[in-house]
């Protein structure tokens, strides 16, 4: 297709695609996927190799949150059955961290539920940042901690971290069907706060939410144009209890189409494959290591993922590898703007970026339960419940969707129930 080959040579070259290109990525024909992935596969190995990066997600605090984020089984008046739990301590964090480390994560994604930290929300997470790295030579840490207010994101730098990660989620167009109780513009502005204190941006999109190709479009260009150094793509989880619980708009195909116009417009970006990934590619997870070059391991923040092991063998199953601790995870022109980035050896060298300019930093991610819950924090204390307290009964919320036989697929959607917040071992 002469639009792949066009779109092969402008990620080689780090020009960028246009909204037309993108549009018709997202258009091609299930007859096309594999001729789509293929071209996607030749910019994601341009610039990362065969490398994987593995992510692992820490949920410091789950539930109770004041927003009313659609997606998320974490938002106020939600009935999913999800872990609740104030904040964890330092120690406990630090060993549910630990558990990803040694299952080959490099970096670790510090998540809570909430609007926004207050003061002394940063003073918890600064010391948790401290005893992750005491514990854990040359870790990542990225921060997810929602709207940040000024001063904020340096108080996180000074302590540690590493990366910030607030998600845009959708296109500005149609934020506000999603999100009632912040706007669109506070996310950006928080993207920005924390470019400026020097963390590594992190910022993607949830897919499966209702919105039109042309959404999807608006909302990667407006992450192109924000210029961060990870995009994370979540695929909606339908938590039963949540206002989007019907929404099963995606395909594996479906799926594989939206990585792939990622891709190619963020061609020398980290893309990572983030919530739903299990349940909406299901069989096909493999094909996707060949456009994105970074998944979480093992489980998100209120939702079960695959079984850790599962990840690596599949990894190495598609003949990939797991990038390690000592490899910077962005190509040199990017992780240079940071003197150097997340790592040590230099990764692919090349120039430029997959936006107007080179401004970025090293690598960053988060976001799983719920489809991807955007906002992380909290604005004051809440509800105190025993660390390990589950609200509502029953091991798992079953997501309705029907297979190719018309019969109801009760095992797609399983609520987290182990690893940080219980008694149990982590899946990593």
């Amino acid at each position: 297709m002469d639009l792949l080959n066009t779109l092969v040579d402008k990620g080689l070259r780090r020009e960028l695609p246009t909204r037309e290109e993108a549009l018709a990525v997202l258009a091609t024909s299930d007859d096309e996927l594999l001729d789509v992935v293929a071209a996607a596969g030749k910019v994601r190995r341009q610039w990362f190799g065969r490398r994987v990066k593995l992510n692992y997600l820490v949920n410091l605090k789950s539930g109770l949150c004041p927003e009313d984020c659609s997606y998320c089984s974490q938002r106020l008046g939600s009935k999913a059955g999800i872990l609740k739990y104030t904040w964890l301590k330092p120690d406990e964090a630090s060993r549910a961290a630990a558990a990803g480390v040694a299952g080959g994560a490099k970096r670790v994604c510090l998540v809570a539920s909430g609007r926004g930290p207050t003061d002394r929300d940063v003073d918890r997470v600064s010391k948790t940042i401290e005893a992750i790295k005491e514990e854990n030579e040359g870790i990542e840490v990225c921060a997810c901690l929602g709207l940040l207010s000024d001063g904020q994101a340096d108080r996180l730098r000074s302590a540690g971290a590493d990366a910030y990660n607030h998600n845009l989620n959708t296109s500005e167009e149609t934020y506000g069907a999603i999100t009632t109780t912040h706007t669109y513009a506070d996310r950006v502005e928080t993207v920005q706060q924390a470019q400026a204190a020097g963390l590594s941006a992190c910022s993607g999109l949830i897919a499966g939410m209702g919105e039109s190709d042309k959404d999807l479009v608006d909302v990667v260009f407006a992450l192109r144009d924000l210029d961060p150094d990870s995009v994370p793509v979540n695929f909606l989880i339908p938590f039963e209890g949540t206002p989007l619980a019907k929404e099963w708009n995606l395909t594996p195909q479906r799926c594989l189409r939206i990585l792939a116009m990622v891709r190619f417009v963020c061609p020398d970006v980290e893309v990572r494959l983030a919530g739903g990934r299990e349940v909406h590619l299901r069989s096909m997870q493999p094909l996707a290591l060949h456009l994105v070059n970074s998944i979480f391991l093992g489980d998100y923040l209120t939702s079960e993922g695959q079984a850790g092991q599962t990840d690596l063998d599949m990894i190495a199953d598609a003949g990939f590898e797991v990038e390690g601790a000592g490899t910077t995870t962005l190509p040199r022109h990017r992780a240079d703007t940071l003197g150097g980035g997340c790592g040590t050896q230099d990764a692919t060298a090349g120039a430029g970026c997959g936006s107007h300019d080179d401004a970025g930093a090293a690598g960053c991610g988060s976001h799983g339960g719920g489809g991807g819950c955007g906002p992380c924090g909290d604005h004051g204390e809440q509800e105190q419940q025993p660390v390990g307290g589950v609200a509502g009964a029953g091991e798992s919320v079953p997501a309705s969707r029907t297979d190719a036989a018309g019969a109801a697929r009760t095992d797609l959607v399983a609520v987290r129930r182990r690893g940080a917040g219980t008694d149990l071992a982590p899946n990593a």
